[in-house]
């Protein structure tokens, strides 16, 4: 157990002074944003670029790896929707919001330095081959949904219309914007020049600090108010039948153990702030999302323990 707190609590302190250092007003709101903005739209794609760029495709885009742990998402936002719609009476708008928030997990923020601090730097590629489809999986599915529950409610539009809000939403956020260019210089097999690619590295290296501790000031701004059963029913999902479904699906396909640990870990995380940007977007259940990123986190200390004890 003392082995397990010792990889954990790092993370979830570095989270807690960014929260500290809001509440006590040692950084502004403003500046909170500020570092979640470098965070997510520099240094993140610093990291996800070298890691995309170097990732070695044949041995690490196994399908079934992605099979596993995209049937656990897709599970995830289905059950969600369905049970806020027919069990917690919510409107339609609001149960896809709420199914995106038991279907888009914190990859990268929570599940790579979990993942780096259990296993080391060297069992990340599993990690990064998940990440590299998670925001184009996500939202295409949250919001081709949305958009056609829009539509049957009177607010038509047209295929082309819902594709390209889909495109949009995906090619315009850094994150897909450095993957893909990774993955051109992956399979273009170009040589980044030293000098451009030991900038990028020295960047991407602040990466998760900076994140870990902009996402604890961004959870202040998150008060958990009402509708706990419907965040129990998100926190549920989220840290324990995700994970399960990739868990018994690794099993099946006979996954390595190294897919199996990344695929889990990354499971088992807590919804991410996109929860919350989606919800946003929509202005539909703003407060259950961001509730459900704020408790969802905080319990993720004791979920995540339990998921490493029992990996091999």
């Amino acid at each position: 157990m003392n082995d397990l707190l010792g990889v954990i609590l790092p993370v979830f302190l570095v989270i807690g002074f960014g929260y500290l250092a809001v509440w006590r007003g040692w950084m502004t709101d403003d500046w909170t944003a500020g570092l979640m903005k470098f965070s997510q739209g520099f240094a993140i794609p610093c990291l996800l670029f070298t890691a995309a760029a170097t990732l070695d495709l044949q041995a690490e885009l196994d399908p079934l790896l992605l099979i596993a742990f995209y049937s656990g998402s897709t599970f995830g936002f289905v059950s969600g929707s369905l049970a806020a719609y027919y069990i917690f009476k919510r409107p339609a708008e609001d149960a896809v919001v709420i199914g995106f928030a038991c279907l888009f997990a914190n990859s990268l923020l929570l599940g790579l330095p979990i993942t780096e601090r259990a296993f080391g730097a060297d069992a990340l590629a599993p990690n990064y081959a998940i990440i590299a489809f998670h925001a184009m999986f996500c939202y295409t599915l949250g919001i081709t949904t949305m958009e056609l529950i829009r539509s049957r409610s009177g607010e038509r539009q047209s295929l082309a219309q819902t594709a390209g809000k889909v495109l949009k939403a995906i090619f315009s956020n850094s994150l897909m914007i450095a993957i893909l260019l990774g993955f051109a210089v992956n399979l273009s097999g170009l040589a980044v020049p030293t000098a451009i690619q030991d900038s990028i590295d020295l960047v991407g290296r602040s990466a998760l600090p900076t994140a870990l501790f902009a996402l604890g000031g961004t959870l202040f701004l998150y008060r958990p108010e009402g509708d706990a059963r419907v965040i129990a029913m998100i926190c549920v999902i989220t840290l324990m039948v995700h994970p399960a479904i990739v868990w018994t699906l690794a099993h099946v396909f006979d996954l390595s153990t190294g897919q199996l640990r990344s695929g889990v870990v990354t499971a088992a995380m807590a919804p991410g702030v996109n929860a919350y940007i989606f919800a946003n977007i929509y202005g539909r259940a703003k407060r259950v999302a961001a509730s459900a990123v704020l408790i969802a986190t905080a319990l993720s200390v004791f979920s995540s323990a339990f998921w490493l004890y029992v990996l091999p």
